[in-house]
């Protein structure tokens, strides 16, 4: 399946908030506590401000009929100004989804070795996410694309 990999438009945004609750419900079904099924990260008004902003560029992967096949929402981190941090620029993958109708395909490879690539040919350092540990599927991914764990959220419920 060829996958063809750009920025995000406003017209993708239906396509996007599909694929947002698409992985918030993966989320929810992992941990109802905290994720409210049926929901999103982010509305539309939000997401057209993100699309706006040179800063949290989201790249798509459109498939061949010219569907929306996956994304990846990115934010860019510079720590220049930090006190105890090396100066270097980060690129965080905020959130990276790919339609339950193409997973298996590869896409999200695919999309994660384009950001991979803007990540280098713009000078970043690094590329870093967070993962919830009830997705393990998701943890297995980012391995297999050759990221290791850079630091661990922990927790005590209190009820």
């Amino acid at each position: 399946m060829e996958i063809n990999i750009r920025q995000a438009k406003e017209s993708d945004i239906p396509s996007i908030m599909n694929l947002l609750r698409q992985v918030n419900d993966v989320h929810a079904d992992g941990r109802p506590d905290l994720f409210r099924h049926g929901h999103t990260k982010y509305d539309v008004e939000s997401l057209k401000k993100i699309i706006d902003n040179q800063a949290t560029p989201i790249f798509v992967g459109v498939d061949s009929c010219g569907q929306l096949a996956g994304y990846c929402f990115c934010v860019v981190e510079d720590h220049s100004e930090s006190n105890n941090m090396a100066p270097v620029k980060t690129l965080y993958i905020d959130d990276l989804c790919v339609d339950e109708n193409h997973r298996g395909n590869h896409v999200g490879q695919t999309i994660f070795n384009a950001v991979k690539n803007y990540a280098k040919e713009n000078g970043f350092y690094n590329i870093t996410l967070n993962v919830w540990c009830c997705n393990p599927g998701a943890m297995k991914f980012y391995e297999s694309l050759g990221m290791t764990p850079l630091k661990i959220g922990m927790e005590t419920l209190l009820h």
